[in-house]
């Protein structure tokens, strides 16, 4: 058995809430002031069996004033019935929510002429079928039952027709009604499109972590809800005024978070206000719209909202009682500095559809992260097969790589011109150069390719001999007269005369090819283990003096050496001053 929900529509005093009341037996109407009054104020919920199926009712308030909680009652449901009464005809506020419908993009919906025991219905159907001609119709009394039978036949063809939502899908909850429990806390319903809910989930409340304490479904328990249903859900770790309708519980790091946008009108954007109120779900948040070409908009929205590539959003001119639809292309869009930027913007969207697609976001974006991609709806399997340069979790676009690669080469030689005793661009200063994201990205740019290679944290020219002639040939004679006396370190005259100053020497140092254990102290690489094996031939304790006679050094080498071995912790400082190996 599946589960359904269906919204209703349409002009105030039309007969929603009977209808419902007449299809579930239940009452919809919450507020004692709405059944006084014959009008629904609120949004209602009801539910019944119809065929072998169970389909929720969402009902929705007619009148002009709450076209903002009708929007929150139709947002996430993905079929509507628009009723229409037969002795009202087609009304203004009908028109509205047809509109609405329009704008949200549902496509799956029924025609309902209510109390055609008032009036023959032929003449509002006809006029309704002019609006929808293409929505099935049944004409029926919520007040006899006359043509309910119909309706149930019709509604069931309805909601069996509906597509299939992904259990899989990431959740984002829209919460339309927060209300507190005695013994439970706080409690939120809304209707669930996709993807599946359980207890003792945890969802993401912007930046919070909100867990699940327990669901309902239909009135009753459940240990997991999968959409399209609507569901109660026991907070655990919030107030009932920490959340109120328009909020959205998500599934953890599925959901960008998205304060501006582009999109595509369905209309023109001259058209549009420069601040109306954008609807998606139960949300609704006002926006600053700034057009960019003669049907793409830039949105800047007062509140962010967990949004996606594709996502249809309602824009509403309270003032003049409009409504415009707009589908998402955008939910990182560049910044638009330039002159003329904006009319370039238009151009590139102007291909986009709204349908996510990795090899397009990923070319006009150059870089991304594949997890981002993801949280904007493109499905996991096209990121992953998408073809990229991949490092450190970001993907790189291959049309950029010959000229990053060309760019990268230039920078090596500007810096080995600059500094030729210092050969190789470090990664993280090659990142820098090239405006990348992640320095794992440099050395995959490389691959395919045989000027440039990766070689010890640096990107070198792959014919780089290492180290210039002279350096090499004075670095020759200073091993040479350590291969003979390996602590006898060449003292500043003799550095100097082999045309070591300080800048060849740390060249040398860097690259591994002679060490340093204190102030113009020059040894080779392995001179601290082979000054522990000569140690270990003196007594336990041993004095400086001591230590300098084995090693056949001077003072000026032998204070630095046991100093530096002592910050190594290879040895130790006894409390009569002399020196044991640890």
């Amino acid at each position: 058995m599946r589960t359904h929900v269906v919204a209703t529509a349409g002009h105030v005093d039309h007969g929603k809430s009977t209808l419902v009341r007449a299809l579930t037996g239940m009452e919809p109407d919450r507020y004692a002031e709405e059944r006084r009054r014959g009008m629904t104020l609120d949004l209602g919920f009801a539910w019944a069996r119809i065929g072998e199926d169970s389909v929720a009712f969402v009902d929705v308030p007619g009148h002009e004033r709450f076209v903002t909680t009708m929007l929150a009652g139709v947002g996430p449901v993905p079929a509507v019935l628009l009723v229409v009464a037969a002795d009202g005809g087609w009304m203004p506020q009908t028109a509205e929510h047809a509109e609405a419908l329009a704008a949200l993009g549902v496509r799956h919906g029924l025609l309902v002429v209510t109390r055609s025991d008032l009036l023959e219905p032929e003449l509002a159907l006809a006029e309704a079928r002019e609006q929808l001609p293409d929505w099935p119709a049944v004409a029926v009394s919520g007040a006899t039952g006359a043509g309910l039978d119909e309706l149930r036949t019709a509604l069931h063809a309805l909601v069996s027709g509906l597509p299939e939502p992904d259990p899989a899908a990431p959740v984002r909850f829209w919460v339309d009604r927060a209300f507190t429990v005695r013994g439970a806390g706080t409690v939120v319903t809304g209707t669930l499109a996709e993807g599946t809910l359980s207890r003792e989930d945890e969802l993401a409340l912007g930046d919070r972590r909100i867990g699940v304490r327990g669901l309902e479904s239909l009135g009753e328990t459940v240990r997991t809800a999968r959409g399209v249903t609507r569901v109660a859900a026991n907070l655990r770790g919030i107030g009932v005024d920490e959340i109120g309708r328009g909020a959205a519980l998500c599934t953890p790091g599925a959901w960008l978070t998205v304060s501006e946008l582009d999109g595509r009108v369905h209309g023109s954007a001259a058209d549009l206000p420069r601040a109306p109120i954008l609807h998606i779900g139960s949300a609704a948040v006002s926006v600053r719209v700034r057009p960019l070409g003669e049907d793409v908009v830039r949105l800047r929205l007062d509140r962010p909202l967990p949004l996606r590539i594709g996502d249809r959003v309602v824009l509403r001119d309270p003032g003049r009682r409009a409504v415009t639809g707009l589908t998402v292309l955008d939910v990182r869009p560049p910044e638009l500095r330039r002159r003329g930027a904006a009319r370039a913007r238009a151009a590139e969207l102007a291909a986009v559809t709204g349908a996510p697609d990795a090899a397009d976001e990923l070319r006009r974006r150059g870089t991304v992260r594949a997890a981002d991609l993801v949280a904007m709806g493109v499905p996991a399997a096209a990121v992953e097969a998408v073809p990229a340069v991949r490092g450190g979790g970001w993907l790189l676009a291959p049309a950029r790589v010959p000229a990053l690669v060309e760019a990268l080469g230039a920078a090596v030689s500007a810096h080995d011109h600059a500094d030729p005793l210092d050969p190789g661009l470090p990664i993280e200063a090659a990142r820098h150069a090239l405006g990348l994201p992640h320095p794992a990205l440099v050395a995959e740019l490389l691959a395919g390719q045989d000027t440039l290679v990766a070689r010890d944290g640096r990107i070198r020219r792959a014919t780089d001999a290492g180290l210039p002639d002279a350096l090499r040939r004075a670095l020759d004679a200073v091993r040479s007269d350590l291969a003979e006396a390996p602590f006898a370190a060449p003292d500043a005259e003799r550095l100097a005369g082999l045309g070591l100053g300080p800048k060849q020497v740390a060249t040398l140092v860097r690259a591994g090819e002679l060490s340093t254990v204190g102030d113009g102290v020059l040894l080779l690489p392995d001179a601290e283990d082979r000054a522990v094996e000569i140690l270990r031939g003196l007594p336990e304790t041993f004095t400086l003096s001591e230590a300098r006679e084995a090693l056949g050094t001077t003072r000026r080498v032998a204070v630095p050496l046991l100093e530096h071995l002592a910050r190594r912790r290879r040895t130790v400082r006894t409390d009569d001053g002399r020196h044991r190996l640890r």
